[in-house]
């Protein structure tokens, strides 16, 4: 401790300064602080679990709006096809939609279920934190990500999520 006046040097307990007589302020005892408590384990755990829960919601919802836009997709290419628009959906030629257009559309539409079915497992899977929900979501994700901008969101936060040496660990731990 030192005088605030002149700099020398003083005691514990002096009152005051032996060379300048300034009256020395008593600083409060120091009580040892203990440190702050560090988030453990179980922390990170259960913020791992709400990640991973919001993320198999976000898939089923994901789902659902491929599901309903693929829907309204399909109305409109059938629409298309079998000239329900008048002029502008008159076909000509040699590839008439009556020969492959039911097969073509019969084709996308399990194509669409098959897709559909995958993204809902995904979010199933990751909701009841099954060991097979992570590898699912994990595909889904790499499939959607050619999906912009939606599905590319969802893969990769799905990818930074679930990948990972740390994060397979905290997967196992989930309850």
């Amino acid at each position: 401790m030192y005088c605030s006046g002149c700099g020398q040097g003083l005691q514990p307990g002096q009152g005051v300064c032996p060379r300048c007589g300034r009256p020395v302020a008593m600083a409060p005892p120091q009580v040892p602080m203990a440190p702050p408590p560090v988030p453990g384990f179980q922390f990170e755990l259960q913020s791992y679990a709400g990640k991973v829960r919001a993320l198999g919601i976000v898939w089923i919802i994901y789902g659902g709006l491929t599901l309903l836009l693929s829907f309204v997709g399909m109305e409109f290419a059938r629409a298309f096809m079998f000239n329900r628009f008048g002029p502008w959906g008159h076909w000509e030629g040699p590839f008439r939609p009556e020969w492959f257009g039911p097969a073509f559309l019969q084709f996308i539409w399990v194509f669409v279920g098959l897709r559909a079915v995958l993204l809902f497992a995904a979010g199933w899977g990751l909701m009841e934190r099954a060991p097979w929900g992570r590898v699912l979501a994990i595909v889904a994700a790499f499939l959607s990500i050619v999906k912009i901008p939606i599905g590319t969101a969802i893969g990769i936060w799905t990818l930074v999520t679930l990948m990972g040496y740390r994060n397979q660990t905290l997967y196992d731990q989930l309850p």
